[in-house]
């Protein structure tokens, strides 16, 4: 907690994320939304509260601060089960006694020397600098979409530090919908309402949500809302290799026809999901007694409109015996492995125009007992 009260973006090797280092379960738990938008495990006040409550629940398992802090950082299912192993062994209970990680075990003297640096910094040989009387920071309705390098250049705070302030908005803009009050410094907060009334830029944000109406390949969807494929990657985290599903949420550039701001369904229940791009490639397979486009679309898991299409026939239309049916299947397809067929499997059959060599057997080497 120490390390990362200095880096609320801090996210552990177990995803445990922000200054208080909320796992995603445990964020949920406490009402911490975490969405494509927005993660409160990284808000400074969000978080805050939430670690409070989790603190107090805590201590009501345990009654101790000592074992609540334990529990915090080691988990409570850990510590419960040190106190019945202590309990059987009848060994204490209490944070001193218990066997515990080196980690945990320093958890708490760590906290304490702080509290304890804090309170009497002159005892410790350490300046610490002035705080002003009043709040660090003040909370800021925003009623509009808004760039985040915009409401940073508008507030007269430096990009960087506006970030730290509210590390969970990780996109290049803030919607009003979902990040309704951004944390600004106390001093800059009434010049940030101010410019952004009297601000007559063209527009606010350069960004809105999109939602995919079909599965798509980043080409096909950057070609839709009018970006590159590169920059509809970058800004939404695209691997390569990768579909994005229908029904995804993704970041696009505004423009003439999607000018306005991200809706608050949106904005809560906004995700991306990812599929494999699946290659396809041309199989030749023979028709058997009585199969038609139907039939054998059932067979390989294809659309009839799409077999027929393939095979410049129509819906209804029917196969010789031993017909040449083309077909476009996932390369693993080919094997044949999983592919049902009358008699011997459709692509076996296929496969009799391409013979494939098989290596030699190989006699069977005898190892020596050791």
């Amino acid at each position: 907690f120490i390390e990362s009260a200095f880096n609320p973006q801090a996210v552990s090797s177990a995803k445990a994320a922000g200054m208080w280092q909320f796992m995603p379960a445990t964020g949920k738990y406490f009402d911490l939304t975490q969405n494509m938008f927005r993660d409160d495990r990284r808000d400074v006040i969000e978080s805050t509260r939430a670690a409070l409550d989790y603190l107090q629940k805590l201590y009501g398992m345990f009654g101790d601060w000592h074992l609540a802090l334990a529990a915090y950082n080691w988990g409570e299912g850990s510590v419960q089960r040190a106190i019945k192993k202590a309990k059987r062994t009848g060994t204490g209970t209490s944070y001193d006694d218990l066997v515990m990680p080196m980690e945990t075990r320093l958890y708490v003297p760590k906290l304490q020397a702080v509290k304890n640096i804090v309170a009497n910094p002159e005892s410790f040989r350490v300046v610490l600098p002035e705080i002003g009387n009043h709040p660090y920071f003040q909370s800021v309705e925003i009623e509009r979409d808004i760039d985040v390098a915009l409401a940073a250049e508008l507030a007269e705070v430096p990009l960087d530090d506006f970030r730290a302030l509210n590390p969970s908005a990780s996109k290049p803009v803030l919607l009003a919908a979902s990040h309704s009050q951004i944390l600004l410094p106390w001093d800059n907060a009434e010049r940030f309402q101010s410019r952004l009334a009297a601000y007559d830029g063209s527009r606010l944000a350069n960004w809105t949500a999109w939602v995919a109406p079909a599965t798509l390949s980043p080409a096909e969807a950057a070609k839709r809302v009018g970006m590159t494929e590169a920059d509809l990657r970058s800004v939404n985290k695209i691997p390569p290799r990768m579909r994005v599903k229908a029904g995804s949420t993704l970041l696009v550039r505004r423009s003439a026809s999607l000018n306005s701001d991200v809706t608050e369904h949106v904005a809560d229940n906004g995700y991306l999901a990812l599929a494999p791009d699946v290659v396809l490639k041309k199989t030749v397979v023979k028709a058997g007694k009585k199969d038609n486009v139907a039939s054998m679309a059932r067979r390989f898991s294809v659309s009839p409109q799409v077999l027929a299409n393939w095979n410049k026939v129509s819906t209804t239309a029917a196969f010789k015996r031993g017909q040449s049916v083309v077909l476009y299947l996932p390369a693993k397809a080919r094997s044949g492995r999983g592919v049902k067929a009358r008699g011997k499997t459709a692509v076996a059959k296929a496969t009799r125009r391409t013979p494939v060599k098989t290596a030699a057997k190989k006699k069977p080497v005898k190892l020596a007992r050791q």
